[in-house]
């Protein structure tokens, strides 16, 4: 049984002040929720107020990205040694905001992936099809590609402990959400490339207190990367107890 995963990706919202009134409000919602892992991705400049505000609960921290080198001149980038260093156990790599704005490619997740992984970091490894792909039918071969890419010499053993996070990018932000038997559907696609039953896929895209549970009861999936709805501390607490 695959223990699902709850994580928020407040993208670039919050002060760390903002940062410290969620964990306030947040914390006693989930207390005494033990049945799914739980995960929040705040901005680099929150990172240190959401570890100390976490400290004692059950939730981990993550980041939203990272850089393959463990150090260098790279102007605005940083390394899987400063988010261990900044108490981060998780780290989303690939997401598809990076990919689209930042020319994030298939290669370069490859190379986080392998780093973060190294440093010992859970990694959340994003893949998904835009809306023109989906309508050409194409979501199988870009789901695949991006699997073969991203996990490229990468063993099995090291492939562990990575999380994959399935967000068709037609439904992030856009208050379209995919169905839960075609998000099962690309999960089992995403599954049967790494030929692997422990392996925890999570569902990305628009997801709320609405749909959770219906996303949720699929077998294919394993938790949720969530968006918009992680910001507010009630909101996303529904998500966690769908």
């Amino acid at each position: 049984m695959r223990k699902k995963l709850m994580v928020a990706n407040w993208k670039m919202y919050k002060t760390p002040d903002q940062t410290r009134d969620f964990f306030r409000a947040f914390l006693p919602l989930i207390a005494d929720h033990t049945r799914d892992e739980i995960a929040v991705c705040p901005s680099f400049v929150c990172l240190a107020a959401a570890v100390e505000a976490a400290k004692g609960s059950h939730v981990a921290i993550g980041g939203q990205n990272l850089h393959w080198e463990k150090e260098g001149a790279y102007t605005g980038e940083i390394s899987a040694g400063m988010l261990l260093a900044a108490g981060c156990t998780h780290v989303i790599i690939g997401h598809s905001e990076r990919r689209q704005y930042f020319g994030e490619t298939d290669d370069t997740v490859n190379r986080k992936l392998k780093t973060a992984l190294e440093a010992g970091l859970t990694p959340i490894v994003c893949v998904g099809e835009v809306l023109e792909e989906r309508e050409a039918g194409l979501t199988e071969d870009v789901l695949r590609r991006q699997c073969l890419r991203a996990f490229h010499a990468i063993s099995g053993k090291k492939a562990g402990k990575l999380v994959i996070a399935y967000e068709p990018v037609w439904a992030i932000g856009t208050g379209k959400t995919a169905t839960p038997r075609l998000a099962a559907e690309a999960h089992v696609l995403i599954r049967g490339d790494k030929m692997a039953e422990s392996l925890r896929i999570l569902y990305g895209g628009s997801v709320k207190p609405e749909n959770a549970k219906s996303l949720m009861s699929e077998e294919e999936i394993d938790g949720a990367l969530v968006g918009g709805s992680s910001l507010n501390a009630t909101s996303f607490a529904a998500i966690i107890k769908y």
